[in-house]
């Protein structure tokens, strides 16, 4: 049986990363990502990591340098959070069209103004569409899992594209939890060695990220569309063998106590495991409520999440973002999407909370449930709202 250990969530990515023989990583520090800078440089300068620490002067070059490695046959890691991940957001794209395999840890942070550290998600969903798997965790264990598969994922040759790994900012980062480090012999047989499909060396000269006219750009950006759809296959079978070596079983959508849920509430990150004991207070006063939580954000998961949600009667969708002057927050927008064309779908409701790291609780998904079963007459369906607003 793998020993358990404790220690800070945002060092334990770290560590997880330095196990997967990784050739460069560039990492500008940025609250609340700075431990998984600052402890993946202390593993480097001590010997325990073989790998180049590349110090940088900004995310923007932090972004490009992983570009340039990726490019030249490297593995290779960033992390970032917020305004820095805001501005690496023009190189995302590109990172993405090059079909580089970059893997990226995030700790979500809230996007000034106002300034403010804490956690939430308005610097990822910006990200939707430029390109990227993108992965939530829920703990400090999924985080390390995570991180370590990410590379796998990405490096696939069926893939072949960037990987980021969202962890809730202080929330997780800066909690030390108890968990299972896989050992370096266990990663090895885990991760194979990453053979790229072709790279940047003057001796065999070859052209990437090169520009492109009108009568090629739609056929390349279906191509890349393709390719995002298409890594679900190979993230579905990296789980499984995830699960036969490590006894941990991932899935798109995970669902708690939903078989027979009259209402569910959908959650994204750490937030899940609070909305559990919220579950289970309901269920003991005899309501049939249920939770379903979203970890694969890119490629989308219609199918996992249709069958999810399909019995119910109603379904809570909760945000820590806001699609400002749109028809609700954006994670609310995609299920919304997701469940048009369904001849049977629940009645759906949005709340906007956690914002800039408020506090939510058990009562507070209590609260939620109570007002959705407190609409009777459905008024407020398809509409959102900001959950524990201040009068």
């Amino acid at each position: 049986m793998a020993k358990r250990i404790g220690m800070e969530v945002a060092m334990a990515v770290a560590e997880a990363v330095g196990l997967c023989d990784i050739d460069m990583a560039a990492v500008y520090p940025i609250t609340p990502q700075s431990h998984i800078a600052e402890h993946l440089s202390d593993l480097v300068a001590d010997g325990e990591v073989d790998t180049e620490f590349v110090t940088v002067e900004s995310e923007h070059s932090a972004m490009s340098a992983v570009i340039g490695a990726s490019g030249a046959g490297a593995r290779s890691f960033t992390a970032t959070s917020s305004q820095g991940l805001m501005l690496m957001h023009e190189l995302l794209p590109i990172a993405s069209a090059m079909r580089l395999p970059i893997c990226m840890s995030i700790a979500n942070r809230a996007v000034s103004g106002p300034l403010n550290i804490l956690n939430d998600h308005s610097d990822i969903m910006p990200q939707r569409d430029s390109g990227w798997i993108c992965l939530f965790v829920e703990n400090g264990q999924e985080a390390i899992d995570l991180s370590i598969q990410a590379f796998k994922i990405a490096e696939h040759k069926e893939v072949m594209l960037p990987v980021c790994v969202n962890i809730d900012g202080f929330q997780l980062t800066h909690m030390v939890e108890p968990f299972e480090m896989p050992s370096k012999e266990e990663v090895e047989k885990f991760l194979p060695p990453f053979v790229p499909h072709a790279t940047l060396h003057p001796a065999k000269p070859v052209t990437m990220g090169a520009f492109a006219m009108s009568d090629y750009f739609t056929e390349i950006m279906k191509a890349k569309d393709e390719a995002l759809k298409n890594s679900q296959k190979v993230i579905l079978e990296v789980w499984e063998e995830w699960a036969k070596l490590f006894g941990r079983a991932y899935k798109p959508v995970e669902t708690y106590q939903s078989e027979d849920a009259e209402v569910l509430l959908l959650t994204i990150g750490s937030m899940g495991e609070t909305a559990q004991m919220a579950i289970d207070a309901l269920r003991a006063g005899g309501i049939k409520a249920g939770l379903v939580k979203l970890r694969l954000w890119r490629p989308f998961p219609f199918a996992e999440l249709r069958t999810a949600v399909q019995q119910a009667k109603k379904l809570i969708v909760t945000d820590r973002a806001v699609s400002f002057g749109g028809p609700g927050g954006p994670v609310f927008s995609e299920i919304k999407s997701a469940m048009y064309a369904q001849a049977r779908r629940p009645l759906m409701y949005n709340y906007i909370y956690g914002l800039g790291g408020r506090d939510v609780t058990v009562g507070d998904f209590i609260g939620m449930f109570e007002k959705v079963l407190a609409d009777q007459e459905n008024k407020a369906v398809d509409t959102y709202e900001f959950w524990g607003v201040r009068e």
